[in-house]
């Protein structure tokens, strides 16, 4: 089968690969419909994980039929269309049992000299390296997903391809912001980037109620999306005093909750790109810590492989603020979402800019890369 591999920093090629096989009972086998490109994806894209290797497959967010089905599967029977959740997760470990399907126990691989201080999840991701288990991912034909009556998710009738992709990861990551932010009806709340994830954590705040949903970038077409499909105030940074204006529209106090979903900066040098240790920039993590009001909730989201210097920690202990992180999401609330989805609540398949065969990968991770050609993300069909 063809997938997209990854060959080297800043190089993706198509290529054929084994066909996947069943390998445990609770595996399921599908076949590929929609795969998505991921922020998660940027930094393995640029070289920046030592455990990456050349033909390992991409994509953490796709959606296909199932075609073979383990003898333990009791959700999912061939012909279903499937959702997958981008981590992948037992079920049945104290974390799954408690929701926190991204901390699983059971779904990665213990690596011996993988360094303890590189971020990492324990759950399994697809499309990631070894660390994150070895998952093959979604820019494929095919796709064995393990765990399948845990991640996979049966699509409602009534919601297409191109909507039902983004309950992958990027919409279940979106409400997971708002929920730790603990946004409520009357909230004030602002969120740093106007991606798909930032689009979609300004979306659920409004379902929850918040009275203002700021979005903080300065890329005009993605400012006037989450304006016009989420209910957002833009603010362009380029043009306006961002902390002025957040308390000017929050009277005077700042916002309830921030959050921080501007993805993994691009590696400024060969030694950021490659080296063991590299600062990632905390310009907006900086800012919303200063933004939010006293007792606030802070939230960041997103893929952050080194170290953050010059935190402003005071700033953090004196204002009596909450810091919360999210690198992948659980999977509890992919089947609420597609509901959701299926009522016109929630609308993501204006977050497929582009629309490209997989036999473009490579051109369509470029757009991606480089925000080019105003891309939010890049959907590929097989």
């Amino acid at each position: 089968m063809r997938a997209l591999c990854w060959v080297a920093a800043d190089e993706l090629a198509v290529r054929e690969v084994p066909d996947p096989e069943l390998r445990n009972e609770r595996d399921v086998i599908v076949r590929v419909r929609r795969s998505a490109t991921c922020g998660g994806d940027l930094p393995l894209l640029a070289g920046r994980h030592p455990l990456l290797r050349p033909g390992d497959v991409l994509g953490a967010e796709f959606l296909g039929e199932v075609v073979e089905v383990g003898p333990e599967v009791r959700r999912h029977r061939a012909g279903d269309r499937v959702v997958v959740g981008a981590s992948v997760a037992c079920g049945g470990c104290w974390y799954c049992r408690q929701g926190l399907h991204s901390c699983c126990d059971n779904a990665h691989a213990d690596l011996p000299g993988t360094d303890p201080d590189r971020a990492r999840s324990d759950a399994g991701c697809f499309g990631r390296p070894r660390a994150a288990g070895g998952f093959a991912g979604g820019h494929a034909e095919y796709v064995r997903v393990p765990y399948a009556d845990v991640s996979a998710f049966r699509v409602p009738d009534a919601v297409d391809d191109d909507r039902a992709v983004f309950a992958a990861d990027v919409a279940p990551t979106g409400w997971l912001a708002a929920e730790l932010g603990a946004v409520r009806p009357g909230d004030v709340v602002a969120i740093w980037g106007a991606g798909a994830v930032g689009q979609l954590t300004a979306r659920a705040a409004v379902l929850r109620g918040a009275a203002r949903v700021l979005v903080v970038d300065r890329h005009e077409q993605r400012l006037r999306m989450a304006e016009r499909h989420s209910g957002a105030e833009p603010l362009d940074y380029r043009r306006s005093d961002v902390a002025a204006e957040l308390r000017d529209r929050s009277g005077g106090r700042g916002p309830d909750v921030c959050v921080v979903a501007v993805g993994t900066p691009p590696a400024r040098s060969r030694t950021d790109r490659f080296g063991g240790q590299h600062a990632d920039r905390p310009d907006a993590l900086r800012e919303a810590v200063h933004a939010c009001r006293k007792g606030g909730v802070v939230v960041v989201l997103g893929t952050a492989g080194g170290f953050v210097d010059a935190f402003p920690l005071g700033a953090l202990t004196e204002r009596r603020l909450t810091l919360r992180g999210v690198g992948r999401p659980d999977l509890r609330d992919v089947p609420m979402l597609l509901d959701r989805m299926a009522r016109d609540e929630l609308r993501t398949e204006h977050l497929a800019t582009h629309r490209l065969p997989l036999a473009q990968g490579p051109e369509g991770y470029a757009l991606f890369r480089d925000r080019a050609d105003g891309c939010v993300r890049a959907v590929f069909t097989p």
